[in-house]
């Protein structure tokens, strides 16, 4: 979604209001931290004019203890004021992390599914880590730049109305026009940097991944090509930025060293009128001279800015996507019972998957059922496991809808075992107990020896304390399915939905893995789903899912 800066502002800022007490602090410690800096000047050039005569309100030991005064409080202040911009912004960010995480749980997985899994973790880290240039030194240098410009131009106003006026003019300028101006060049390139980055780190994460088939088929050097383009249009869209960076820094030099003269000469000629004194004068050029550092730093914020606000602009389309499927909450608990597939039909996009299926999975049964690649078995277990929601039909269990039993209750109930098993960089007493946490070691080396792995992990040096490397790289592909299959029995579940269970394995951890599933299948549903053959001899029924994607018994 293309939003304005203006509208990704205010949504960021809405985030900030449960700490909207510590940014008022924030904002009055820097309000009065800036006039102590800007002063410390404007009481010097006062003791310059006293001390050559000229008729200044304060004394010259007025002044002196003013100036000290200015210079200790502008340091304590600006420490409160950076601590509490930084304390908002971090706790900020964990919160915005938090929510993040929360949306894709809810997001996972029909909204997940294919999604480039690098740009994600681009978001959750660099993306969400430069919010905090937003949070820290944005919004309250926003609300200090105005409130110390219209002080400031209160007091030089109150020398002479035209001299107010030159200085209002020149805050808008550097504060509001220029930032305004260089924000809107710096758009595009600005989301078309973040977007790409986003990009190559999944290109990157990819090609890392699969480092081991490029170097098989000698195919590293397309790769690089490709990450060298990719890098290419990167470092354009950079160069664009750091350009449109130098000019914003020249022109609001030259704005501010432009209004400094303008000020001097206008001051000059109403004092040449008798319109002003020559300490008003004086006390007025130093003044506009010494004061455009809120604004400049506004100005310098928009260089920035358009890295933050893609990345912002990022973050809500993420926060403000909708689930393909809603959790659902609040409804009474169901007993396991008989599962049945009425009429269900599904298709991804324009290409029908599954056409009018109908199907019973009674208690105590293995149902098998059996197709070829593509036919549409593995979209009918994540329909059970309700992952998505059937375009027509429904699926019932015990006599209640998918979508009128509580997410938590229907993974409580089933058990789901993939055909590419993932395992986390941690030992495998723990990647095994991620079915139940709460099991002990004694429940875990069960569940494996029934999938049959429990040999394998005692034969390691470190036994099931061993990690199994990150992406299970440790381990062959059908020791990762054991492991998987060991996670199902180790969840207890009654309905146990196993898709491929045995594409990785020999014939002999085959007919071990089958034998235990069929002593498992007492009090529990069994949904196998496989291309082989040899799979489905332990099933009390079988049924094929044919080329037009229906099923038949």
């Amino acid at each position: 979604m293309n939003r304005s800066a203006l509208t990704i502002t205010k949504k960021l800022i809405g985030l900030v209001f449960p700490l909207l007490h510590i940014m008022l602090i924030a904002i009055l410690f820097g309000v009065i931290g800036y006039l102590c800096a800007i002063f410390i000047t404007i009481l010097a050039a006062m003791a310059v004019l006293k001390g050559m005569g000229l008729a200044v309100a304060l004394s010259f030991e007025h002044i002196l203890i003013l100036i000290g005064l200015c210079a200790l409080f502008r340091g304590i202040l600006r420490y409160i004021e950076q601590a509490s911009n930084h304390y908002i912004a971090f706790k900020l960010l964990a919160l915005i992390r938090h929510q993040v995480f929360m949306k894709l749980r809810t997001l996972a997985p029909a909204k997940l599914e294919g999604r480039n899994s690098g740009d994600l973790v681009s978001l959750i880290t660099s993306d969400i880590e430069l919010l905090e240039v937003f949070y820290a030194h944005t919004i309250s240098p926003i609300m200090i730049a105005i409130l110390v410009s219209v002080i400031m131009i209160g007091f030089i106003g109150q020398y002479h109305l035209l001299l107010g006026i030159a200085a209002a003019t020149a805050y808008l300028t550097v504060g509001v026009f220029l930032p305004i101006h260089f924000g809107k060049k710096g758009k595009e390139a600005g989301q078309n940097y973040r977007d790409r980055y986003g990009k190559m780190n999944g290109f990157i994460l990819d090609s890392l991944q699969g480092i081991k088939e490029s170097i098989q088929y000698d195919h590293g050097q397309y790769r690089l090509a490709e990450m060298n383009e990719g890098m290419k249009n990167i470092e354009q869209d950079q160069t664009r930025l750091k350009k449109l960076e130098a000019k914003s820094y020249a022109t609001s030099d030259i704005c501010v060293l432009l209004f400094s003269t303008i000020m001097m000469v206008s001051g000059i000629l109403l004092y040449q009128g008798n319109a002003i004194s020559f300490v008003g004068l004086v006390v007025c050029s130093i003044a506009m001279m010494s004061s455009f550092g809120p604004v400049v730093a506004l100005s310098n914020l928009s260089n920035n800015l358009h890295h933050t606000l893609a990345s912002g602009n990022r973050l809500l389309e993420l926060l403000e996507e909708e689930p393909r499927v809603k959790e659902i909450t609040g409804e009474k608990p169901i007993q396991y019972g008989e599962m049945k597939i009425e009429h269900v039909s599904f298709g991804y996009d324009n290409e029908m998957i599954i056409e009018d299926a109908n199907l019973i999975l009674p208690k105590n049964k293995i149902i098998g059922i059996h197709g070829k690649s593509g036919s549409g078995k593995s979209t009918l277990l994540k329909l059970m496991m309700r992952f998505f929601e059937p375009d027509s039909g429904q699926i019932v269990l015990n006599g209640h809808s998918l979508n009128q039993i509580n997410t938590h209750d229907l993974r409580d109930i089933e058990a789901y075992v993939i055909q590419e098993t993932y395992l986390f960089n941690d030992t495998l007493a723990n990647n095994i107990a991620l079915a139940n946490p709460d099991a002990t070691l004694e429940e875990i080396k069960l569940a494996a020896k029934k999938a049959s792995i429990d040999e394998f992990i005692e034969s390691l040096p470190e036994g099931y304390m061993t990690k199994a490397g990150e992406l299970g790289s440790l381990l062959s592909e059908g020791q990762k399915q054991r492991i998987g299959i060991a996670r199902a029995f180790l969840h207890q579940a009654d309905i146990i939905l196993l898709d491929e269970p045995t594409s990785n394995l020999d014939s002999l951890n085959e007919a071990v893995i089958l034998k235990s599933l069929k002593e498992e299948s007492e009090g529990k549903t069994i949904v196998l789903v496989s291309h082989r053959n040899s799979t489905m001899n332990i099933a009390d029924e079988v049924y094929e899912m044919n080329a037009g994607h229906t099923l038949l018994r």
